[in-house]
C-alpha cells in the first residue's frame, strides 16, 4: 500500500509562509492533553509499516477510544473486511494515484473499479467518501481527477448511494496566502482545481484539504511562534481587516476559502483530510509534548464548533494524521506522526 507523505507539495510554500508569519513569541509548551473524543475528529489509517497490528485489532482500538471516522488511502481488502458490521464507523476510501489514468480514460474502467473495490462492501461497511487522488492537483496527473470524480459521482447517484466523491489537495495550490483575504490559487491550480471545485459545488460535496502548520513552523522556528502554530496563542497574532487570527491553522484554512471565492466558488465546504504534528525526528521541534499540544488543541478547536474567522460558527470536521508510527515511510519526521506505537498499541502520548 502506498500511503503518501503528508507534506507532499506543501513544502513548496513553506519558506514563503514563514517570512510572512514573523512573530517571535515563544510561550511555554504544556504537557499532554487528555481529550474526550468527538465524532467530528477521525484518524488516518496508513499501512506503510512491517510491524502493524491486524486490521481487526486496529478497529477494536478505534472503538475503544471512540473514533467513528477513519480514512484509508486505497481500498485495502483486509481493512475493508475487518470493517464489516461496524456501521458506526464512517469510512473514507482513496483511489490509488497510479490508477487514475486508466479510470479517467474509461467509464467502463470506473464501473469496474467500483464493482471490485466498493460494491462488495456496501451492505455492511459504512463508506461515506471516495477520494480521487491524494495531492495530485496541481501536477502532471491533476487533469485526470475531474473526469473520474464526475464518472464516480454519476455512478453513485444512479445507485442512490449516500457516498460523496471528491479529491484531496494540499496548500501548494495557493500562490498567495497572506493575509488570508489575499488567498489565491496558482495558475496551474486555477486550470486543474477550479473546474473540480465548481463540479463539487454543483454536487454539494466538500473538498478535502491537508493542512500542516508544523511544516511552516519547522521552516522558521525563530520567527514563528510555537503558540501560534499549536493553537496556544492567547492574543491576536495576525489581523486581516475585521478578522483576527490566534492560530496558523485558521489562517491557512481561510486563505483557501478566500481563494475559492476569488474563483466564484462560495459554497463548497472543506473537510480537513490530514493535519498533525510529529513527535520525533526533528530535535526539539518534534517532541511528544508539542505533538500532544497541537493535536489536543486541534480536537478542542473542532469540538468548539467556532469555525474560523472567515467561516464562523461552522463546525470543522477533520482527520488527524496518523494512527501509527509507520517504519516503512521515509526516515525522519515521516515515521513519527502516529498517535500509537504499532507493536504494542501503546499511545505515543495521551490524546484520546
Amino acid at each position: 500500500m502506498d500511503c503518501p507523505c503528508p507534506h507532499k507539495f506543501f513544502l513548496l510554500l513553506l519558506s514563503w509562509i514563514a517570512t510572512l508569519f514573523s512573530i517571535n513569541h515563544h510561550g511555554p509548551v504544556h504537557g499532554p492533553v487528555n481529550m474526550v473524543t468527538t465524532t467530528n475528529v477521525g484518524l488516518n489509517y496508513g499501512l506503510l509499516g512491517d510491524n502493524l497490528p491486524s486490521p481487526s485489532e486496529v478497529i477494536n482500538l478505534y472503538k475503544s477510544i471512540g473514533i467513528t471516522k477513519i480514512r484509508i488511502f486505497d481500498p485495502n481488502t483486509e481493512v475493508l473486511n475487518a470493517l464489516r458490521g461496524h456501521h458506526e464507523i464512517e469510512l473514507t476510501v482513496g483511489i490509488k494515484d497510479q490508477d487514475l489514468a486508466a479510470l479517467a480514460a474509461s467509464e467502463e474502467a470506473v464501473n469496474g473499479w467500483f464493482a471490485t473495490n466498493i460494491e462488495p462492501y456496501l451492505a455492511d461497511v459504512n463508506i461515506t467518501f471516495i477520494t480521487v487522488g491524494n495531492e495530485v492537483i496541481p501536477g502532471p496527473i491533476g487533469p485526470q481527477v475531474l473526469p473520474v470524480v464526475q464518472s464516480l459521482t454519476n455512478l453513485v447517484k444512479s445507485k442512490s448511494l449516500p457516498i460523496s466523491v471528491t479529491t484531496v489537495v494540499s496548500m501548494s495550490n495557493l500562490q498567495q496566502s497572506y493575509p488570508p483575504s489575499a488567498g489565491m490559487f496558482t495558475p496551474q491550480s486555477r486550470e486543474q482545481l477550479v473546474p473540480v471545485l465548481k463540479f463539487l459545488s454543483q454536487a454539494k460535496t466538500p473538498i478535502l484539504v491537508n493542512i500542516y502548520p508544523y511544516f511552516a513552523y519547522a521552516s522558521n522556528p525563530v520567527n514563528i511562534s510555537i503558540d501560534y502554530a499549536t493553537f496556544n496563542a492567547k492574543t491576536v497574532v495576525v489581523e486581516d481587516g475585521a478578522m483576527q487570527y490566534t492560530n496558523m491553522f485558521d489562517a491557512i484554512f481561510d486563505a483557501f476559502v478566500w481563494a475559492m471565492e476569488r474563483e466564484g466558488v462560495k459554497d463548497v465546504s472543506m473537510v480537513v483530510s490530514e493535519t498533525g504534528w510529529p513527535s520525533a525526528g526533528n530535535g526539539n521541534l518534534t517532541t511528544p509534548e508539542i505533538a500532544a499540544m497541537y493535536n489536543g488543541n486541534f480536537v478542542k478547536h473542532v469540538r468548539s464548533r467556532k469555525g474560523t474567522p472567515k467561516r464562523p460558527n461552522r463546525g470543522i470536521s477533520g482527520f488527524i494524521f496518523a494512527t501509527f508510527n509507520e517504519n516503512e515511510k521515509p526516515v525522519g519526521t515521516e515515521q513519527h506522526f502516529g498517535l500509537y506505537e504499532p507493536t504494542d498499541l501503546k499511545p505515543v502520548y495521551k490524546l484520546f
